[in-house]
């Protein structure tokens, strides 16, 4: 089945030039993967002009990264693609070559010696973990410290629920010295809530990696690390290493050359695309909250793709039934309706890699939340530790309705935050998938100061200012 595109644009000389665009490539059938056909991929540099170049990229189809240099974009694909963006007039320069990844067996890579299944050392593309290794990871540290950290599952993924092989379940890990009726599922608890969550964007691995580092450090710390102590004897920490385990399943299948699967693994809405599209929905694009709105696509090949309607899919709605057992909701439903100054907690969810720190509302940034001056100051905070812009996210890269970070803020209150993980400093560790070597020397000192500092605020987000220490 030949891909069908929906494309939104202004009428005139742009949509007879995105026509020609579109009607110039030659259709061919590839699941699961990114591209299909031989091939090197490219990051194409974008230079805009107007706010709109963004939408206009989307409403065509293109792979637009989570990336902006100044007024630059950044576009993955093909030298089809290439023309495609010459054809819609603008002047695509080659940034970055990949070799094209090829559908392969998966071909996981141990540290050393034959593995088990679900051992927490099993590996891929230099030692980045797979699924099974992440969850083998909470078992391990919930085993190793029953005291201090305690595994939830919360649902299951598409795959699983429906029956196909290589489903998972959705888990998440909960971090105290635990008293009383700690890691309950109850909104009213006793201790603040901070929240933190990878990978809903499957080929952004390194956020994975960061949430693995988080979990030792909080669990490896109590009592030896003040700072991590105090913490954990005030404050329950969440973490969802895998929020979307189907498309890291797709991810890893390409062992030493990962696949670039953004999306979830839900093909019933469309189980073939073309060269420039895959499978799935982007479970960050498909939450209840201005669903259908700027950055979003009803194409089911494109990588924006919103799903058939608001919360469609299972690792969504599993995830936000998570979020409202841990919080509760305090916020009227208008925009511009603020939170209570003394509402508690707070949820970070990490992409990459645009080196940036994003607050609601991102659904549209001439729009600003009733509680934007104290998250745009803590915002800027995490943004000062990590050298990273801050801003609302059509402030600083583009518009994008109905995510996560929205979602929380929309239906809780609870003070919502996207950080994404980038090479701010140009140390050679930039991408979705850096040599693996940049998580332990680069990434990973940058976000450990701003999560602490950010969960030592989870009691009170909402009286944080810039002057905060």
């Amino acid at each position: 089945m030949a891909r069908k595109r929906s494309i939104a644009l202004a009428a005139g000389t742009l949509a007879a030039l995105t026509a020609l665009a579109l009607t110039a490539v030659p259709s061919a059938t590839a699941q699961n993967t990114h591209r299909s056909g031989p091939g090197n991929v490219f990051v194409y540099r974008i230079p805009t002009h107007t706010a709109a170049d963004a939408q206009t990229l989307t409403g065509a189809g293109f792979d637009l990264l989570e990336h902006r240099q100044g007024d630059d974009l950044f576009v993955l694909g093909d030298a089809r693609d290439g023309t495609r963006l010459r054809l819609l007039g603008f002047t695509p320069t080659v940034e970055r070559t990949m070799p094209d990844p090829a559908q392969a067996p998966l071909q996981l890579r141990p540290r050393s010696g034959q593995l088990a299944a679900g051992d927490p050392n099993e590996t891929y593309d230099g030692g980045y973990h797979t699924v099974n290794a992440h969850y083998a990871h909470l078992d391990q540290v919930a085993s190793q410290h029953p005291d201090l950290a305690t595994v939830v599952t919360y649902g299951q993924s598409w795959r699983k629920q429906n029956g196909r092989p290589g489903g998972y379940d959705l888990k998440a890990v909960c971090i105290t010295k635990r008293t009383g009726n700690d890691c309950s599922l109850s909104p009213n608890s006793a201790k603040p809530r901070f929240f933190l969550m990878s990978q809903i964007h499957a080929r952004e691995i390194t956020t994975g990696e960061t949430s693995w580092r988080w979990i030792d450090h909080l669990t490896g710390g109590y009592g030896t690390d003040q700072d991590v102590t105090a913490l954990l004897d005030s404050t329950e920490l969440w973490v969802v290493p895998i929020a979307n385990p189907d498309g890291v399943d797709i991810v890893q299948q390409g062992g030493d050359n990962p696949l670039y699967q953004r999306k979830n693994a839900d093909d019933s809405n469309g189980s073939a695309c073309d060269f420039s599209g895959q499978i799935g929905v982007d479970l960050n694009r498909n939450a209840g909250t201005h669903w259908g709105g700027l950055g979003t696509s009803p194409d089911p090949c494109s990588e924006i793709y919103l799903g058939p309607q608001a919360d469609s899919e299972v690792e969504n709605t599993a995830l936000e039934g998570l979020f409202r057992n841990l919080y509760p909701a305090v916020r009227g439903p208008g925009d511009t309706d603020p939170a209570p100054a003394d509402t508690r907690g707070i949820m970070i969810t990490l992409h990459s890699d645009a080196s940036m720190v994003i607050f609601p509302w991102a659904h549209d940034h001439t729009v600003h939340t009733g509680n934007d001056a104290a998250l745009r100051a803590l915002a800027g905070k995490l943004g000062t530790l990590t050298n990273y812009q801050s801003g609302q996210a059509g402030e600083i890269l583009y518009d994008a309705a109905g995510g996560t970070d929205d979602w929380v803020y929309d239906k809780l209150g609870t003070a919502s935050f996207t950080i994404e993980v980038g090479d701010s400093d140009s140390r050679g560790c930039s991408g979705f998938m850096p040599a693996y070597s940049c998580q332990d020397s680069y990434f990973w000192p940058k976000m450990k100061t701003a999560l602490m500092y950010a969960a030592t605020h989870a009691q009170a987000p909402y009286t944080t200012t810039a002057t905060d220490g």
